[in-house]
């Protein structure tokens, strides 16, 4: 028992321990230990600083003008002079967003998708700003595609279809967009080896036999973005293959070329598509180093005469970088590849953001339906994304969809199945952490993948305190000017410490003053528990004011001591220093033992029933046998009438294991016999208490008899004169029964079988019948059948009829 009552004090003491720790960890404010209001308000937004002069008690520093806002009310300081500054936002563009329809001819600029346009946003640490978004998918949106194609000479049957891809995918999407335009660009492969054959006659004419091919080049821009598609038929129809010695291409430096190259290019701030066509796999970031290539590409435009020039000198490109450019320059990728390479360029839609995958025909003869397929599915999807955020700052993102799909998390930039002219909504918080130490700051960009329009926010940090712009630089107040006296408390020059800065830093070193507020051969400065100024602790403060730091040191406390039941010295002492002193009549080191031995005595007036010691006002059993709260329950004791039913059992019925020493030992007490257990004594007949017995007898018989004492020495005793013993079973009804029901079951069985013979019986000669009826013979004659009997008529001669 003392084991268990040890492992409770454990667990109580580890579950203070901790619920201090979180309580103190709990209030930013206090743990913050802020010098001035500015450092205040920064470490939380409940964080509040009291600017009255008088605020402050004896022993408490500056910090502790630092409190959660309700604390301080609570500590005396009027709610006007308590610093609370909170966050604010201002709108600074607001166009609608636009219903337009293909009847409305307005140009890209004019067109608005997301609302507002610009914010001015003020932050106060750890208070969130929020606002929402507006994003409608306007119709008719303008639509930019460029067609990239590799032409490697297995792309030679894909070139004929893409020659008429022009005007053919120009009246498939006046469907979506009265304003279309679209460009065409091609590639081969790096022009060093290993990627191509450098031979004069190879690099004249890359292809074997008889088949005539172009020259290899990296990436070619061969119609900038127009909307006339017959000119794309034209040059287009122009283009030869070329060809390479190994399988992945030179794509990802097209790719970027496409890119960052706007101006050859020819994008407009609309929605900007960059089909990737292609049967083959991509070279990557490194695997430059196999043509002694090995500068980083630095994703710049590199175009003469809309040729890459760069590619034997620039590595490829690596994912993350392609990802980055086509994200900056809100261009979103459809790869149109064949089925050979389809889950390569699947994981690859995987780390672009707003890219599509379609399986391409052998020929391309798809691609048409291909293209329009993955702009349907691109656009019906936006993905908020954000510019980079300064530090300490984060944003977080909620999405209202259609159909009511609310997304949090990682989904809350997301809304998918958005039809045109659907209108969805964001919600964004905003929230910062501290101040950021660079001081010019670029506006947050808001912006969904693929789209040109954005959000532009400004953000600003509330840093200082409003009472800050009021100081008085070099105030007496603090000790004769060492110092600037703001928001009710000295702000020290530099040099200068203490709560009015009355001492200076270099009369007496660090390390001194530090020493002096070392308890002995601790390292830790005022046990961790205050603020040494001037060589002396001064105490923090708690955030409950009962609670508090004292002495030298300030290592002691008035709550960190033993507690029980969650009562500190258990509702029956005070704490100092970490020890409880307890009251009278309590002792131990939570004060949770009482001297009071009342609740120790028996029914017999005695200490513990005389078995055992009364420790903390409950008894201590010292005999094994006993227990209970005051050691008078044994349950392994026999009862009273287990005790005397021998004696009962010989003295009333001369049977049992005492029926030969009888009169010895069963003399103690008077036995008086009774008719029936009627007359029986009832405890509420008697003024001594009776106790009513049930026993079973040598004979297995149950005989009753109650046992009582009275006038405190005289046993009584009465018993029924007459056991009750069981009575055997009646044998012949039961031989009788069993066999009458073996007769009956007998009979059942019987009559249930001649049943069912008689059902078969039946079903056996109707089927006898019907087998009758169809077995009978048809009665007309066989036309086959020639009777063996012949009758002729001879010729008669002088006697009719006559017949041989």
């Amino acid at each position: 028992m003392e084991q268990h009552m040890d492992l409770r004090l454990i667990l109580m003491t580890f579950g203070l321990f901790f619920c201090c720790h979180a309580s103190k960890e709990g209030n930013e404010c206090i743990n913050a230990n802020a010098k001035y209001c500015g450092e205040c308000i920064q470490a939380g937004a409940k964080c509040g600083w009291c600017t009255d002069p008088n605020f402050l008690k004896q022993g408490e520093t500056v910090s502790s003008r630092c409190d959660e806002v309700e604390s301080l009310i609570k500590r005396g300081c009027n709610l006007t002079l308590i610093e609370n500054p909170v966050g604010k936002q201002r709108v600074l563009k607001n166009i609608p967003v636009t219903n337009r329809g293909k009847n409305k001819k307005l140009k890209p600029e004019e067109i608005t998708q997301i609302q507002p346009q610009k914010l001015d946003i003020t932050l106060r640490s750890g208070e969130p700003q929020s606002f929402n978004l507006t994003f409608k998918r306007a119709e008719d949106y303008p639509i930019d595609l460029y067609y990239l194609m590799d032409l490697s000479y297995s792309m030679k049957d894909d070139l004929e279809n893409v020659k008429n891809l022009g005007t053919s995918l120009m009246l498939e999407m006046t469907k979506i967009t009265s304003d279309f335009r679209i460009g065409f660009g091609s590639f081969v492969e790096k022009t060093v080896m290993p990627y191509i054959s450098t031979t004069p006659a190879k690099l004249l004419n890359p292809c074997t036999g008889d088949q005539t091919c172009t020259s290899p080049f990296s990436y070619k821009n061969v119609l900038k973005l127009t909307s006339n598609g017959s000119l794309f038929n034209t040059l287009v129809g122009q283009q030869h293959i070329s060809g390479n010695l190994d399988s992945p291409e030179g794509g990802f430096d097209a790719i970027m070329q496409v890119a960052v190259c706007g101006d050859q290019i020819g994008w407009r701030n609309v929605t900007r598509l960059l089909v990737f066509s292609t049967d083959a796999g991509f070279h990557f970031a490194g695997d430059g180093k196999l043509g002694g290539i090995v500068l980083p590409n630095d994703g710049k435009c590199h175009l003469e005469n809309n040729i890459y020039t760069m590619s034997h000198y620039y590595d490829y490109p690596s994912i993350a970088h392609l990802v980055q450019k086509l994200s900056d320059n809100n261009i979103q990728t459809i790869f149109a590849v064949t089925e050979e390479f389809q889950p390569v360029y699947q994981e690859l839609k995987n780390l672009i953001p707003k890219s599509a995958v379609g399986t391409l025909s052998a020929n391309s003869s798809n691609v048409i339906n291909l293209i329009v397929d993955a702009y349907n599915s691109l656009s019906s999807e936006v993905i908020l994304e954000n510019s980079k955020l300064p530090d300490g700052v984060t944003i977080a993102y909620t999405a209202h969809c259609k159909n009511g799909v609310v997304n949090e998390g990682e989904n809350g930039r997301k809304c998918s199945n958005i039809s045109i002219g659907d209108e969805v909504k964001f919600s964004i918080s905003i929230t910062s952490k501290g101040c950021p130490t660079k001081t010019k700051l670029k506006p947050i960009k808001i912006k969904p993948l693929g789209f040109t329009e954005e959000l532009e926010i400004h953000l600003n940090f509330i840093c200082e305190c409003e009472c800050h712009k009021k100081g008085i630089k070099d105030s007496p107040d603090c000790h004769f000017g060492n110092g600037t006296y703001e928001c009710g408390a000295c702000r020290c020059n530099e040099g200068r410490v203490g709560r009015n800065c009355e001492c200076s830093s270099n009369e007496i070193s660090t390390e001194d003053m530090d020493l002096a507020c070392r308890n002995k051969n601790s390292t830790d400065i005022c046990s961790n528990n205050g603020e040494c100024v001037c060589g002396k602790c001064e105490c923090k403060t708690r955030e409950n004011p009962n609670e508090r730091y004292s002495g030298k040191y300030c290592e002691c406390d008035n709550f960190n001591c033993d507690r029980s039941g969650n009562l500190l010295c258990g509702g029956h002492g005070r704490c100092e220093c970490g020890k409880c002193v307890c009251d009278p009549m309590w002792s131990e080191s939570a004060c949770d033992c009482s001297l009071d031995k009342s609740t120790c005595l028996a029914s017999n007036k005695q200490e513990c029933n005389g078995r055992g010691t009364c420790k903390c006002g409950s008894c201590k059993c010292t005999d094994p046998k006993f227990q209970g709260p005051t050691c008078e329950t044994c349950p392994t004791c026999p009862g009273v009438c287990a005790e005397h039913k021998e004696c009962v059992e010989c003295k009333a019925f001369g049977t049992g294991e005492k029926k030969d020493t009888c009169q010895q030992e069963c003399s103690d007490f008077n036995l008086i016999e009774v008719k029936s257990r009627d007359k029986l004594p009832q405890p509420h007949e008697t003024p001594y208490p009776v106790m009513h017995c049930k026993e079973r007898d040598a004979n297995d018989c149950w005989f009753y008899y109650t046992y009582a004492v009275k006038n405190k020495t005289e046993k009584v005793v009465h018993v029924v004169e007459k056991p009750e013993c069981p009575t055997g079973p009646d044998i012949v009804p039961i031989v009788i029964g069993v066999v009458v029901g073996i007769v009956l079951i007998g009979l059942a069985l019987l009559f249930i079988w001649k049943l069912l013979m008689i059902i078969h019986d039946r079903r056996e000669f109707a089927k006898f019948e019907k087998e009758k009826m169809n077995a009978k013979w048809d009665t007309q004659e066989n036309p086959i059948y020639k009777s063996p009997i012949n009758q002729f008529q001879n010729p008669s001669y002088g006697r009719k009829g006559a017949v041989l």
